[in-house]
């Protein structure tokens, strides 16, 4: 082999190798942005169960209310007779 030839080789080589990294790269960039998107959509159903416990507690002051109510309305009308 010439000197030519082998430079030519070292060459392609080379290329292969930078090739093979900008490729290797690539992939963990997009495995990278996978688990933030992962990340993300564990946030928001923490956010969804947050909003649903909530919403659960209200019901719960509503209905304690709406007892308190008709326990006092009752009080009224035993106290009444």
């Amino acid at each position: 082999m010439t000197t030519e030839e082998e430079e030519e080789e070292e060459e392609e080589e080379e290329e292969e190798e930078e090739e093979e990294e900008e490729e290797e790269e690539e992939e963990e960039e997009e495995e990278e942005e996978e688990e933030k998107e992962k990340e993300k959509e564990k946030e928001k159903e923490k956010e969804k169960e947050k909003e649903k416990e909530k919403e659960k507690e209200k019901e719960k002051e509503k209905k304690k209310k709406k007892t308190k109510v008709n326990t006092t309305d009752l009080n009224q009308v035993v106290s009444w007779r």
